[in-house]
């Protein structure tokens, strides 16, 4: 369930002064990219004791180097939408170790390229790869059909650029996802995901982002969060709070009242704030049958 919640400040907004004492924005937010929030509110929920779950994240979050090398050094796993432009090295392939230290200078830790020994984009790696590479997975029952696509999975380390910063990564998945019908792969994914780890597995982990895009489904549209129209800082973050609150309270009903098996059969007797948004959660019935909005719904109408 949710449970963090800030505003992106683009960087205009954060140098000027004076939108900055309509809002109400306090003196100690500054400017920080979306990752560098992200991580912000990881690093706090760890320090409160918060159990270290795989970390999933769109590819405007898995394209970031030191986004993704941040979650590894907090012991955080991670599966991380990433774009066919991302360099890696194939299995099998690595660069060659550093140049020897001279004694001169700093000691040299880039490792070297040359022109048989290269990275490959994972675009070009997946059109390399062999029909028998990849396999039917089904990952989840939905609303009219079990979801189910094409993936292969690879070991590969990240090229991590060709800058001076660039070091030798430790091998990682690269999950490709490629509809048969489609000309190139749908999706890329990487993933720190134990190296024995089930291909079905990596592919369930991968596609659990779903739940993330119902939670602000539900959160928009039938609990409120979308319906602020205050301009203030402060107000706003009060207001996702009991946004987050309220749906807290839904899913513990739901768990209360015996999860998803017998939730429509229990749910109308509980005691439950009633949905007047009934367009909103039609909507949201129509992704999966025991939704927080169609228990609720379900159970006003009872």
């Amino acid at each position: 369930m949710p449970v963090a919640w800030q505003l992106y400040l683009p960087r205009e907004w954060a140098a000027d002064t004076e939108r900055r004492g309509k809002a109400g924005i306090p003196a100690e937010v500054t400017f920080a990219t979306k990752t560098e929030i992200a991580l912000q509110q990881m690093e706090s929920l760890l320090a409160a004791g918060a159990p270290r779950y795989c970390v999933l994240a769109d590819a405007g979050y898995g394209v970031d180097n030191a986004f993704r090398q941040r979650l590894s050094d907090l012991g955080l796993p991670y599966v991380v939408g990433i774009t066919s432009a991302v360099v890696v090295w194939p299995p099998g392939v690595e660069p060659l170790p550093s140049k020897l230290y001279s004694g001169m200078g700093r000691p040299p830790v880039m490792p070297r390229r040359t022109r048989s020994r290269q990275p490959a984009s994972v675009k070009d790696l997946a059109h390399s790869l062999p029909p028998a590479a990849f396999q039917t997975i089904s990952w989840r029952e939905g609303s009219n059909e079990t979801l189910s696509g094409r993936f292969a999975a690879v070991r590969v380390r990240h090229a991590g650029g060709n800058s001076g910063k660039a070091r030798l990564r430790p091998e990682q998945w690269l999950l490709i996802e490629w509809p048969s019908a489609e000309a190139d792969p749908l999706k890329y994914f990487l993933s720190t995901l134990p190296a024995d780890i089930a291909l079905e597995e990596l592919v369930a982990q991968a596609h659990m982002r779903w739940r993330i895009e119902r939670d602000y489904q539900d959160l928009k549209q039938d609990l409120g969060l979308g319906h602020y129209e205050g301009r203030g800082w402060r107000g706003f973050h009060h207001h996702a709070a009991l946004s987050i609150a309220a749906y807290g309270f839904l899913v513990s009903e739901r768990l209360t009242a015996g999860g998803s098996d017998s939730t429509q059969k229990n749910f109308a007797a509980r005691q439950v704030p009633a949905i007047t948004s009934h367009g909103g959660a039609q909507r949201a019935q129509r992704h999966v049958a025991d939704s927080i909005t169609t228990i609720v719904i379900n159970s006003a109408s009872s």
